[in-house]
């Protein structure tokens, strides 16, 4: 059973292509037109370093219409902050390994997802794609497989890519496969509250005792990547919101501190 009813529209019409903190505006422009071969019209940018430019709309051609609507803003956490789902791509190992999907299981769920919510697909930095911190915000990774030998893909040729996924798993959806990802009977928390959940979860963690707010090491990383992959429904993030402040509550009530016998 899918959580929301689904959209009246296309699922590629609620699909967002969020570029992070581009340097060149033609990378800008060039994703513009890889958005629009492929039927999306979500071009979100995160503090672009030059935007608008002549370049940009230069390597758009005929998709500068994508960039009179892109969303401009300041970080991450606002370009996806309704979203359900965010998945990120990712060509690096990293010490802590994220859920990780191929380009075609991400088109698969993207498209599953967006009849009944806010899709993004994230991209990094030319020269040091994401951030670990903004990796940690996505559910999910990507990796496209490129040659191992010279495996650096343009941004604009990395968003073609994935679009390309997005698009061939919509039009398999029109001929009537059935696209799933789930059988909740609530809807997937939104990334928002996702955030403000962990911030409260620090700080219940810390007045517990259980880790020093100051240095939490990889405790709150690992607990991120729990939470990616169990995916809570908003009902169930209420809940352990709620469990959350009865914990303070306690600890506040009785004066305790710290782990027993600190």
């Amino acid at each position: 059973m899918m959580p929301d009813s689904p959209l009246d529209t296309s699922p590629l019409d609620n699909v967002r292509v969020v570029l992070v903190n581009t340097a060149h505006p033609g990378n800008i422009g060039g994703a513009a037109r890889a958005l629009k071969n492929m039927g999306l019209s979500q071009l979100y940018l995160v503090a672009p370093r030059e935007f608008p430019a002549a370049n940009a709309i230069w390597r758009a051609a005929g998709a500068a219409d994508l960039l009179d609507t892109a969303v401009v803003v300041d970080t991450l956490e606002e370009a996806v902050a309704d979203c359900g789902l965010v998945m990120a791509t990712s060509a690096r190992e990293r010490r802590i390994p994220w859920p990780l999907l191929t380009p075609r299981q991400c088109g698969e769920r993207a498209v599953a997802e967006a009849t009944a919510h806010p899709v993004a697909l994230v991209f990094g930095r030319e020269d040091r794609g994401l951030t670990n911190e903004e990796l940690q915000a996505c559910n999910y990774h990507v990796h496209i497989p490129a040659n191992p030998d010279y495996s650096s893909l343009n941004l604009a040729t990395a968003v073609q890519v994935l679009s390309y996924e997005v698009r061939v798993a919509a039009l398999e959806l029109e001929k009537g496969a059935e696209l799933s990802y789930a059988d909740w009977d609530r809807p997937p928390a939104k990334a928002r509250d996702m955030e403000l959940y962990f911030d409260h979860l620090q700080r219940a963690l810390g007045e517990l005792g259980f880790i020093d707010p100051d240095n939490p090491r990889q405790t709150m990383t690992r607990l991120r990547r729990l939470f990616s992959r169990v995916r809570p429904d908003d009902m169930e993030l209420g809940i352990l919101r709620g469990m959350l402040t009865a914990i303070q509550n306690y600890i506040h009530r009785t004066g305790g501190t710290g782990r027993p016998g600190e």
